[in-house]
């Protein structure tokens, strides 16, 4: 009987049954292959990072193919085609422009399209609803207290029966009325965040009425509030508010002269035969005497001067606003002529 030996085997490496294959076998070797303790794989690690080994050259397997070139070949119309684009291109313009130029065609676009812009251009103004009454007077008052008038919020605007107090000095009145001030309905008054009547410019914090007379509140007189005069609010006069006198119209009439003076010659304009006319600005107080006299429209060589002269000694029936004389500006015009 005869025997075949058998191929000697190693115990450490796995059988390779037949038919399978290689390079499936070597990734097997690979995964079974014994793991390397992490300081000498550490080690090395290190060591490809500074020195790569180098990889062998790399083989190509493909080859380029010549492929006929179709994109630069013009079959010789370069010229053909370059002139067909600009005529094609002019005729579009043309045609845009004989449409564009046609009567029937911008009467439909007149009708279609609308402005959104308004064609004047113009600086804007706004268009203000006319004022009856400028701005002008004021008011103050005041029980001669030692201590400045104490801040707070003004009273209503309507005709006043009784001043404005910020301190309670009849406790049970005969007759309770609400306390007002007269200024302008369109008058921007100055608001505070209070419930207490007072200056809304007062600087003091104790309940007072102010070192003011006439009662009302400030260092004014006449019933009102602040440092003018008359039962209004501001530094002016004989009510509103605003500041300085009242001007002519909504309910003020016009001062009306009573005697004038005829001013003098200065010697430079009688030796000049200097001529003209010097316009003044003035306002009549409720006496009716002008004062705060200032010149608007100069003449020179000393005309001036004697026309503030000669207005400073007029004397005025005073303007009226809802029957009581009141400060209201004007201007007056002094004419000097050579006879």
């Amino acid at each position: 009987m005869t025997t075949t030996p058998l191929p000697p085997t190693n115990e450490h490496q796995p059988s390779v049954p037949a038919g399978a294959d290689l390079h499936a076998d070597l990734h097997l070797d690979r995964l079974l292959a014994p793991e390397v303790p992490w300081p000498k794989q550490f080690a090395k690690n290190v060591k490809e990072f500074f020195r790569p080994p180098e990889l062998p050259p790399l083989e190509l397997t493909s080859k380029p193919v010549a492929v006929k070139d179709i994109w630069g070949q013009t079959g010789g119309h370069e010229k053909t085609a370059g002139l067909s684009s600009v005529l094609v291109h002019g005729g579009v313009v043309a045609l845009l422009f004989l449409i564009g130029s046609n009567e029937t065609v911008q009467k439909v676009a007149k009708d279609v399209v609308h402005l959104t812009a308004p064609i004047d251009l113009a600086p804007f103004e706004p268009k203000v609803a006319p004022q009856k009454q400028s701005m002008g007077g004021g008011g103050g008052g005041g029980n001669l207290s030692p201590l400045d008038a104490s801040k707070g919020k003004l009273p209503k605007i309507a005709k006043q029966f009784v001043p404005p107090s910020a301190v309670t000095l009849n406790e049970q009145p005969k007759l309770v009325m609400e306390p007002s001030i007269e200024v302008q309905p369109n008058a921007a008054l100055p608001q505070v965040a209070l419930n207490n009547l007072g200056d809304p410019l007062g600087l003091g914090k104790i309940p007072s009425n102010g070192p003011g007379s006439g009662a009302g509140i400030g260092l004014g007189k006449g019933g009102g509030v602040g440092s003018g005069k008359g039962a209004g609010f501001g530094p002016g006069s004989g009510g509103g508010t605003g500041g300085g006198a009242y001007r002519i119209g909504g309910g003020v009439s016009a001062p009306a002269v009573l005697a004038k003076v005829e001013p003098e010659y200065s010697e430079e304009a009688r030796k000049a035969k200097f001529q003209g006319t010097v316009m003044l600005y003035i306002e009549v107080d409720e006496n009716g005497k002008p004062k705060n006299l200032r010149v608007v429209r100069p003449l020179g060589l000393g005309l001036d001067e004697k026309a503030i002269e000669a207005v400073s000694r007029w004397k005025f029936r005073p303007g009226f606003k809802d029957g009581k004389a009141v400060t209201v500006a004007a201007t007056v015009e002094v004419n000097f002529r050579l006879l």
